[in-house]
């Protein structure tokens, strides 16, 4: 019986520490990392990391509390997205959301076997930052912007609202490896709509003046503005520009339209950051990666300027205004 009850108290004071310490490890506050595009000062900018931090919430995740939400703002800018991608991973976080193309890169080079959750990425095959959408094979998973199929909506809206547009200036980030085949896309999608595009890659604020100023020369040209960082970044010299020219454009962001672009469509951006949190979730809670599919935007929408489509003496059809999700007036 002393023998017993000895072996028996070794087995609690052995259990003991070991449950201990894996109350700890589930106790301790993780850390994620959050590498955004634009500036704090940007609504959108804010909403995003509003929604993601809403997600988590309702995900049992208390900033402060169980989880430790660094973030940093890239601006789209090469030296300061390195930047900041060395701070977080110095961090030592649990995983990294990162928004966009270069964001996802920059962390990616640091610390290849960090898990990375990416939000607003086009073409993550083509780029190789996974393997498949269904399984992306490696440690990195996320919400890609949207397929290349859109790229006929957008000429399709624009020639819609501004039937005379016969040339279109895309406006593009070409230092993004699925550039080409994105604008391949368009291209194709024009032509089937009589419509003649040429690419512009944006740079600096100088270039796309003198690009825009140029294109504006010749008669019926409209604007085509993928959603790329740089666009966010200058979207108030373009729809400067846009106006000062008399070009119809078409984005794919509603905020964009909001601020006084003409027309947009494209995914609900918000929507994407909230989902991105039940990812980080799932990786906080022990998945991995490479087993959480690529995911496509739910939700899209449109959304039309009928201030600005009056300033260009453009009249909306009444079929198209009735199908958009957000009127501005």
């Amino acid at each position: 019986m002393r023998r017993r009850g000895f072996i028996q108290g070794i087995a609690v004071s052995v259990a003991w520490p070991l449950a201990a310490r894996a109350q700890q490890q589930t106790d301790r506050i993780r850390r994620v990392g959050a590498l955004m595009v634009l500036r704090p000062d940007y609504p959108e900018g804010s909403d995003q990391v509003t929604a993601f931090r809403q997600g988590l919430e309702e995900l049992g995740w208390s900033d402060g509390r169980n989880v430790q939400i660094d973030i940093r703002w890239g601006e789209n800018n090469v030296e300061r997205t390195a930047q900041y991608a060395t701070e977080l991973v110095a961090l030592m976080p649990d995983v990294v959301l990162a928004a966009g193309f270069l964001n996802v890169t920059a962390v990616q080079h640091i610390r290849p076997t960090l898990p990375i959750v990416f939000v607003t990425v086009v073409d993550p095959v083509g780029t190789v930052l996974v393997d498949s959408l269904d399984r992306p094979g490696g440690s990195i998973t996320g919400f890609m912007n949207y397929e290349f199929s859109l790229a006929g909506k957008w000429v399709k809206l624009l020639k819609q609202i501004a039937p005379n547009v016969t040339r279109a200036l895309v406006i593009r980030d070409s230092s993004n490896p699925s550039g080409i085949a994105h604008f391949s896309a368009i291209q194709g999608a024009a032509q089937s709509h009589g419509v003649e595009v040429s690419p512009l890659g944006i740079r600096d604020a100088a270039e796309i003046e003198r690009a825009v100023a140029t294109f504006a020369r010749s008669a019926n040209g409209g604007l085509i503005v993928e959603a790329v960082a740089g666009a966010s970044v200058y979207r108030k010299l373009i729809i400067e520009l846009a106006a000062r020219h008399k070009l119809p454009a078409a984005y794919t962001d509603s905020y964009i339209v909001a601020e006084g672009g003409l027309i947009s469509y494209g995914p609900d951006r918000i929507d994407q950051w909230r989902r991105a949190a039940s990812y980080v979730d799932r990786i906080l809670k022990g998945e991995k990666p490479a087993d959480l599919p690529v995911q496509a935007p739910t939700k899209y929408e449109l959304a039309i300027n009928l201030k600005t489509a009056k300033a260009l003496g453009l009249t909306v059809p009444h079929a198209l205004e009735a199908s958009a999700d957000k009127v501005i007036e």
